[in-house]
Parts: structure tokens; sequence; C-alpha cells
């Protein structure tokens, strides 16, 4: 039994709260957030970025997704949490299990400013008649935490019209242009991705996603950022100011919803804002939709699209390097997990306007690969060995974007299984990167085209295709996405769109598949049948050569493979020094 746990229900206790709920969120509904944000790792010991803690005086459960079973179970082992496989037959929701077990009079308790409003409605929903009390003003793990890591404070900057292609004030006008279209009077924004696009600001206040702690409030003729001032250099400030934007107190957000005339209309993202925010602003009628700065930020501009080309080639040349350095050394020096990601991170940081990893890297070598998010630590890691498969899973930010890349690479001799399973996976991919459609067609739809080639040998993977990316900011960036299980909760494909195109296959204990490139969605033609629309690849990596099985592709996907790998040489050889120029030709040779 972890002390934090049994701490927790002391404060419980003294607090009269019967159930205490704890998510991954911080006040902005982000998917990673900054350490002073990560009481739920705190309390149960469970590292994965995404999961939910419930705390009752004689059990707690944590609910989490596919991607992390396995992770935590080894972490939660011995912990008096139970695992919660979110999906999983016979495995009740948080709110099923509450409304099975809250009795009349009971109250659960959360910190307002982490839960969601979209959350807390279901929530309210689900024990709608039960006669529960909320408590959305207590931080009981936060208030319990000794040393608890502080609010981030890194100094934030501006991203040149050179890399992001437009300027802010030409973005404000376009949101106020929305915005005036849903008769709304307030635009408040919580989501640091989507302010720090609208106002071409970035920083540092969480890893891998050089983002501001800020709120935005945004009316017809007024722009407010609720930010820490100490964050901001002088010229910064001024250039805010001459675009119409005051300052005001991080957590004067609050405050200014709940001064709002009761008569103003309030747009807000029920996803992305919180429960204490939307309850501040419930006097105000409130159009719950999502950000109008969505779907202009996932739609790149012809700038930001040539950067990112730009980004990805030197990205290309990196990784290309390390998978060749990597093969050379593995077997004749000691190499661990921890030690390749430290020499990619290193040939990363040569390449000109790199600033960051844009999300934790994952270089998972054996059964560690069936792992999909694992995460080497000084207990987990383990030496390379010149055999079977190493999964690499990495990306960097640069100036001119964002990139994430997964290979997965043959240190040594591997299996007819493994090559059979490897091809498998390569087919997946090759089908989506060359899907041909109408407009108006979702990325779930185009799901099922990936998933063909290994559906039709009875397997399958237990995550997306595909994820939208932003420029030099979140990895995972929606609406866009390729998930056949969330059909209708995704957008319509668009030109400009930045996806990832990632199948994998995962044996428990044995190894892990995973190939992932990022492609752009562009315009093909258009004719009596209306417009078509594809993908180009961004990403210039080789594939393994030696893990696939020929016999098993048909004319057509070997024709698509050596057309790629002909890019990739073309790409990449003028970037790399002569020895690695050789190993990629043989790398990128036709099969």
């Amino acid at each position: 039994m972890r002390k934090q746990l049994t701490d927790l229900r002391r404060r419980m206790v003294q607090e009269k709260i019967d159930a205490y709920l704890i998510p991954s969120d911080d006040f902005h509904g982000s998917e990673y957030v900054g350490d002073h944000f990560k009481c739920r790792g705190y309390v149960s010991g469970f590292t994965g970025s995404a999961g939910t803690l419930l705390v009752t005086a004689d059990w707690a459960g944590l609910w989490t997704d596919g991607r992390y079973f396995l992770q935590a179970a080894q972490q939660l082992d011995g912990s008096g949490i139970t695992l919660c496989k979110m999906g999983e037959k016979n495995v009740p929701t948080e709110e099923a299990y509450l409304k099975e077990t809250l009795r009349p009079g009971q109250c659960l308790g959360f910190d307002g400013r982490t839960v969601t409003a979209k959350r807390f409605h279901a929530l309210e929903t689900a024990l709608d008649g039960l006669d529960i009390t909320f408590r959305t003003d207590v931080d009981l793990a936060g208030d319990g935490w000794p040393n608890r890591p502080p609010l981030s404070a890194a100094p934030a900057w501006a991203l040149d019209e050179a890399y992001c292609g437009r300027s802010r004030a030409e973005k404000l006008a376009q949101i106020r242009r929305l915005l005036s279209e849903r008769k709304a009077d307030v635009l408040l924004l919580s989501s640091l991705d989507d302010i720090a696009w609208l106002l071409n600001l970035r920083g540092g206040d969480v890893a891998c996603c050089p983002v501001v702690l800020s709120f935005l409030a945004l009316t017809a003729s007024d722009t407010q950022l609720f930010v820490n001032p100490s964050v901001l250099p002088e010229a910064l400030k001024n250039a805010l100011a001459a675009d119409g934007i005051t300052l005001a107190p991080y957590d004067g957000i609050y405050a200014y919803a709940a001064a709002l005339p009761a008569h103003s209309t309030v747009w807000l993202d029920e996803e992305k804002t919180s429960c204490a925010l939307w309850r501040a602003a419930a006097h105000c009628p409130i159009v719950s939709a999502a950000n109008p700065t969505l779907l202009p930020k996932a739609i790149k501009n012809a700038a930001e699209i040539a950067n990112e080309r730009t980004a990805h080639l030197r990205d290309g040349a990196a990784l290309t390097q390390w998978i060749f350095w990597l093969k050379a050394t593995v077997g004749r020096s000691l190499v661990t997990e921890r030690s390749a990601a430290e020499k990619l991170e290193a040939l990363r940081a040569r390449q000109p306007h790199y600033l960051e990893p844009s999300f934790d890297p994952i270089v998972a070598y054996g059964s560690h690969g069936a792992i999909v998010h694992y995460s080497a630590t000084e207990e987990s890691d383990i030496p390379l060995e010149p055999q079977g498969f190493l999964l690499s899973d990495t990306g960097g930010h640069y100036l001119e974007g964002t990139t994430d890349v997964t290979r997965t690479i043959a240190l040594g001799p591997v299996s007819a299984d493994m090559k059979r399973h490897y091809t498998l996976v390569l087919r997946s991919h090759l089908h989506l990167l060359h899907a041909q459609f109408l407009y108006g067609c979702r990325g779930s739809a185009l799901d099922m085209i990936a998933r063909q080639p290994l559906w039709q040998e009875g397997l399958d993977y237990n995550h997306g295709t595909g994820h939208g990316v932003g420029y030099l900011l979140s990895v995972h960036e929606g609406p866009n996405s390729f998930r056949f299980r969330s059909a209708g909760q995704d957008a319509v494909l668009e030109s400009g769109m930045i996806l990832s195109d990632e199948p994998g296959l995962y044996l428990e204990g044995r190894y892990g598949i995973r190939l992932e490139n990022l492609l752009v969605c562009e315009e093909r033609f258009e004719n009596e049948y209306g417009r078509f629309l594809g993908f180009s690849p961004l990403t210039m990596v080789p594939f393994e050569r030696s893990a696939i099985d020929v016999a098993l592709l048909s004319p057509q996907e070997r024709q698509w493979l050596n057309q790629y790998h002909a890019a990739v040489y073309a790409a990449l050889a003028p970037l790399l020094e002569e020895a690695d120029r050789f190993a990629l030709a043989e790398a990128t040779a036709e099969i």
C-alpha cells in the first residue's frame, strides 16, 4: 500500500469526502502536463500520460487505455490500486462505478480546475437522482504533496511570421469573424496550444510542448491574455500591446468569467475548459462547441508545410545516421535503450534550429517493444544485442515544425515470423499512405484501409492508426485522426492537415513492431465525381529491408516501397557523409 494513498484517505476523512477523483489534466485540458500537475502520478505511482485515479475509503482504482495496460500493471503492483482496463469486458467506467458504489448523501470531491466541464457533466448525469454532493474546490492530492514542483515560469517568445506564415493580427481577425458568426460575445480559451497558435507565442512550460501557461478572453474589441507577466520579455509585451492584447494575472480568468454580464453569450469548449471555469461563467448563455481555433490550426498554410519539409529532412538525416550507428555499434560496444536514446538526441541537437524532443522517446528492445508507450527507466533499461527488433518512436521540435517518426530496426538476425509480421505492418502503412479518397471522407473510414492487411491475417493493434500533428506545438493535435473506433468524433480531412500513419503489431513478451511517417493531406484532382485528395510523406527515413519478406508484397506494394526509398535517398544523400551515403544506398536499394 502506497503511503500517498493512505495520506489521501486521511485527508478525505477530514474533509468529509467519500470518493475523490484525480485525473491526468492540468488547468487547460492538456494531454501532456507540467510537473506541478502530476498529482495522479504522485499518489498512484503510475507515470503514463493518460489515466484517472478514483479513491474511496476502502478501494482505489486507476483507469487507463490499451496503450498503458502493461506499464500500469507493472507500476501499480503492490500499490493497493486496482488497474481498470478501459474498454475491456466487465470493466465499468468511472461514472458507472461511482453510480454503483456511492450512497445517497455521500460526497464526491475533485479539484474543479483539473476536471473538464465535459467530464463534470458526465458525472452529474451519471449520479443524477442519487443526492450526491460535489466538492470541486479541494486539491487534496496537491495540498498533501511535499515539495510539489511549482508552476512553471519559463520564458515566452514570439514565433516569427517566416515560420508560422500568418500574423497574430490576421489570426485574431479570423477568430473574431467566427465568434460573430456564432453570435457569441466572449470566447474563453483555456487550451495552451490554441492560445500559442493564435498569438504566435511559444514557451517552455510543458516538457516537449513549447507552450505558455495562460488563458485568453476574446471579444469583438478586446483581447486579454491571463499569464504570469514575468515570463514575457519587454519586446514581446510591446508586440502584444501593439496588436491590442492586454495582460492580466494568470489566475484572474475565474474572476473575469464570474464578472461577465449575464447577457453575454460565452463560447467555450467543454472538452478543454475546466469545471471551475465553466461554473464561473455558468450565469451566462453558453455556446458549447469546439474552439474556433481548432480547425484553422490543423490546416497548415503553405509556409508551414514548406518549413515542415525542411524540418523532416533534418530530422530524417539525424535518425538515419543513428540507425547506421546502431548497426555498427551494437555487439561491439555496450549500448542500452537509454544510451541509444541519448545518442539520437545528440544527433538531433546538431541539426539547425532544433529545440527539444516532441515527446519522451520510446526506445524499446525485444519484449519491451510490445509495451506501446514504453519509457526506459534506470530500473528497466537493458543492453541492446545484435539480434531481434528495436522499436524507436521519437520526434523533435524545430523552428520549422514538429516531427514524429517510428522505425522498427533489425539489430541482427530475425525469425521468419518477425519478417512476416514486419511486412504486414509495412503493407498497412503503405496502403494508408497511398489511399486516394473523395473530399468529405473522415480518418475513421481510412483507418480500415490501413488495417486490412493485418485484419486479413486475424491480427490488430490496440491504438489508432494516426493522429494530427501541430506545428511546433502538440505532437498530438485534433480534430483529425485515423481511428475507426472513434467514428463521428473526427473531422473531415482537409488539404494541409498533417497526420501520422503508424500501424503496429505487439506480441506480449516477444516483440513489438510499429512503422510511422507523418503525411500531409493534399489535393489530387477534381472531376465530375468531386474533389479527390491523397497524402504525401513528410518523413524521410528508410524502412528495414532485412526484415521484409518480399514474397508477401504485391507488385504494387513493391513499387510503392521502391518509390519511397528512391525519394528518401534523393532527399537525404546530400545531407550525409560518404560512409552514411553508402549505407543509405544499400538501405534504399530496390527490392
